[in-house]
């Protein structure tokens, strides 16, 4: 919001310095951005008092003239306007000077005669478009004067930044108020004195609403009789100041009191409208519009319009339409002033990629209570400037009517809160500055009225609040708060929290970077994957095409980070990341089923290129070891993993399976998707169910066994085998026979001989062990005899 001073000063005596005003607002929740002149570039510029005048004695068309510029000596300046004229005060630019467009004025000769600076015209000093002549200044301005500050011209903006929910601060109005209220100053508003003539505005337009909540209010008013011309100095001046382009006096009000009052209002030609009512109505599907930027818009049924009796003339809260358009030839105006549902005016603009000024307060709301002051007063602005007749009466249709809003506030509650000790009467006088009203008969719990501008003010902790910052965010003492602590905080790890936080603290042990990812992706993005479209929860009104879905997986998200890192140049990628997947699910309250999972995707080398690692890329042992190594840090089942044909997005895919549970799945990512994200080696993941993981740790009962006291005895033995046997089917042949002495089999090594297709060698360690004595070679041997023989007798091995 850009806030003029001498705009500003119209609502209240601000006198002090610009700097303290801007750490005031600032710390009032609004703030200051930047302060600059939005006349800077023509800062140099004089006035120049035109002393003679004559015509060029080469060159009919220019004029030779000696200017006062309030210097010793008279100024030469070969001028080619056709109003120069002596006697009159004009603005110059020096040998020196650079105006705008970027054009530094020089000593030049013009057919023969030396010129030392040039007139300039409206259109030069980029104060309109006017260039038919030169500027002609008032008589009151003295040679030399510098012409911003003879001009009155605005010399100090203030850009501040208003969160969303300050509405009411997008105005000088709104910020006059915080001015006031953080310097003790008297708000005043602007004097309405509105003269009416003549016939009544309701019998003359009737106004129909489809639905009371797409608009509270519409009203409107009519004049007649108006000249269309340019503004006045003194409005065009403020427009410009505050990056408004003037256009006609009667476009200019309504843009004057958009950012004035905050209040956006819309003039229609009423010698364009059709029949005399107007109407506040949807769109049809695929209806076809030409807002004023002549640009046709396609609609759709969510897009609301107004109506004449025959035709749309606007999109409302928007932009006007082109067959209603103020133009030079208009002489009635209809006046629009009026209240729109923010989501709808939200969804339209941001759909039609069309923000303005007024959409951009309307979907935020506006004050309804002030907007019959705000088209009252532009209603005797655009009498006062055009010479129009006000019609008397208004157009109105109020369908819901503002309701007074009232809440509790407790004192001694807001004080706990914002850890003070604020006397009552400090909350109450806050409240009276803000324009909010005080029932304190109920000592302990207050009812406090909020004013129609105030659209934030929600609950009791909003006055909370408020009172904060009438204290000042800045003077709140720092404290550390009170920490308690209880035997139930022993029990956090139990909570779906701790045990996420339980697998985050996993993640970043075994080397891996939590990936934070966005939880809506694009409907390309899941396609992309090969995803059902059944069951994704579109967002109603998404930032972007590529963020119009809730993710159904994981692997979306972490694959827009391995891209990101790999257009950083960083190679070595190992990243989890712990968050819901979002799949529609019409029997949940929110029609929406929501479950925890865990990732994590690895690609690029195994190691940082330094020395002493070990060279090599990750692969399917890398993201298997992570899968065990989790389920053994949860004390879990060993998981048990078997493949998968036909998974849309990873080949090969093995199920991952814990106890009877299926767990998740890993596998490598497709290299024709891979590649769609610029990986040049191949991607690994896993996809774990967090929810069922912890589900099945905390129905999991760990028991403690005693340590063992004697020594273990060991074998190691290697099968021969064929290609197609699995390491697993051993190492479970082995378990099987369920031999007391036997207390683990670890796989050693696989080995594949040279130019050898069909068998392998698969080496394991065997560990046997007796709980109450040491065993004897012969004791082990029998026991080793029994797994050889089995071994052989029931796989397709030897040894």
């Amino acid at each position: 919001m850009l806030l003029s001073m001498q705009w500003l000063r119209d609502f209240v005596p601000y006198e002090g310095e610009i700097q303290e005003l801007g750490d005031r607002l600032t710390m009032l929740g609004l703030e200051l951005e930047e302060i600059y002149n939005p006349f800077e570039a023509i800062a140099p510029i004089v006035v120049g008092h035109v002393v003679e005048c004559g015509r060029h004695p080469e060159a009919e068309k220019l004029s030779v003239c000696k200017v006062d510029v309030g210097e010793n000596e008279l100024l030469e300046i070969v001028c080619g306007a056709p109003n120069i004229a002596a006697g009159q005060n004009v603005p110059v630019a020096k040998v020196g000077t650079t105006i705008p467009g970027g054009i530094k004025i020089k000593k030049a000769k013009l057919r023969g005669i030396k010129s030392f600076g040039m007139i300039c015209s409206e259109r030069e000093l980029e104060l309109s478009e006017a260039h038919e002549g030169i500027m002609v200044l008032p008589e009151t301005l003295k040679p030399g004067q510098n012409f911003v500050e003879g001009m009155n011209l605005e010399t100090t903006i203030l850009d501040l930044g208003v969160t969303p929910n300050r509405a009411d601060c997008l105005s000088m109005l709104g910020i006059a108020r915080e001015t006031a209220l953080g310097f003790n100053l008297p708000l005043t508003l602007p004097a309405l004195n509105l003269v009416e003539s003549g016939g009544n505005a309701a019998d003359m337009l009737k106004i129909n609403i489809d639905s009371p909540e797409i608009c509270p209010l519409y009203q409107a008013r009519i004049l007649e009789g108006a000249v269309i011309k340019p503004s006045p100095d003194w409005m065009r001046y403020r427009l410009l100041s505050v990056g408004v382009r003037p256009i006609s006096n009667i476009v200019d009000v309504t843009n004057y009191i958009l950012f004035e009052l905050g209040q956006p209002l819309h003039s229609f030609d009423r010698d364009l409208l059709k029949g005399d009512s107007i109407r506040v109505g949807f769109a049809s599907d695929n209806m076809k519009f030409t807002t004023l930027d002549e640009q046709e818009r396609t609609l759709n049924d969510s897009d609301l319009l107004i109506w004449d009796a025959e035709r749309p003339v606007a999109l409302a809260g928007v932009m006007g339409g082109m067959n209603s358009e103020i133009s030079d030839e208009s002489k009635n105006v209809v006046l629009e002033s009026a209240v729109f549902k923010p989501g709808l005016i939200r969804k339209t603009a941001r759909r039609l990629s069309l923000p303005s000024e007024a959409s951009y307060r309307f979907e935020r709301g506006v004050d309804q209570q002030l907007s019959t002051y705000a088209m009252d007063r532009a209603a005797q602005l655009m009498s006062e400037l055009s010479g129009a007749k006000v019609i008397s009466g208004v157009a109105k249709n109020e369908p819901t009517p503002w309701q007074t809003r009232t809440h509790s506030y407790r004192h001694a509650r807001c004080n706990a809160r914002l850890g003070l000790s604020l006397e009552p009467e400090f909350s109450k006088n806050a409240f009276t500055l803000m324009g909010l009203k005080v029932n304190d008969s109920d000592a302990d719990c207050w009812k406090v009225t909020t004013p129609s501008f105030r659209l934030d003010l929600e609950r009791e902790a909003d006055l909370y609040e408020e009172v904060a910052r009438y204290f000042g965010m800045d003077k709140i003492p720092s404290v550390l708060p009170r920490i308690s602590k209880n035997f139930d905080s022993a029990v956090t790890a139990d909570t779906p929290y701790g045990f996420y936080r339980r697998l985050k603290y996993w993640g970043c042990g075994v080397g891996l970077h939590e990936a934070v990812n966005y939880s809506f992706v694009g409907d390309e993005d899941l396609d992309l994957l090969g995803l059902p479209s059944e069951g994704r929860v579109h967002i109603a009104n998404p930032l972007s095409e590529d963020q119009n879905v809730m993710r159904t997986a994981l692997a979306p998200g972490m694959l827009n980070t391995v891209r990101h890192n790999l257009a950083q140049g960083n190679t070595h990628i190992r990243i989890f990341e712990i968050a819901k997947n979002f799949v529609e699910d019409t029997t949940s309250a929110t029609n929406t089923f929501e479950q925890t999972r865990i990732g994590f995707m690895l690609t690029g080398q195994r190691n940082d290129a330094e020395w002493p690692h070990e060279h090599g890329d990750a692969d399917y042992l890398d993201v298997k070891g992570l899968v065990e190594h989790l389920i053994n840090e949860l004390k879990l089942e060993t998981p048990e993993v078997s493949l998968v044909e036909g998974h849309t997005y990873l080949e090969p895919c093995i199920k991952i399976e814990c106890g009877t549970d299926e767990v998740g799945f890993m596998g490598m990512v497709k290299p024709e998707i891979a590649n769609k994200y610029h990986a040049k080696k191949e991607i690994w993941m896993a996809d774990l169910n967090a929810d069922l993981l912890r589900e099945k740790v905390m129905n999991h009962k760990i028991q403690f066994a005693q340590l063992p006291v004697f020594p273990p005895s060991r074998r190691d033995i290697t099968a021969i085998a064929p290609i197609s046997l699995h390491a697993e089917t051993i190492k479970k042949a082995i378990f099987g026979l369920k031999l007391p002495l036997l207390e683990s089999v670890e796989l050693v090594t696989v080995f594949t001989p040279e130019g050898q297709d069909e068998e392998r060698n698969i080496s394991f360690r065997l560990t046997y062990r007796h709980a109450k004595k040491t065993l004897k070679d012969k004791e082990v041997d029998k026991e080793h005899a029994k797994v050889l023989s089995a071994l052989e007798k029931n796989l397709p091995v030897r040894f």
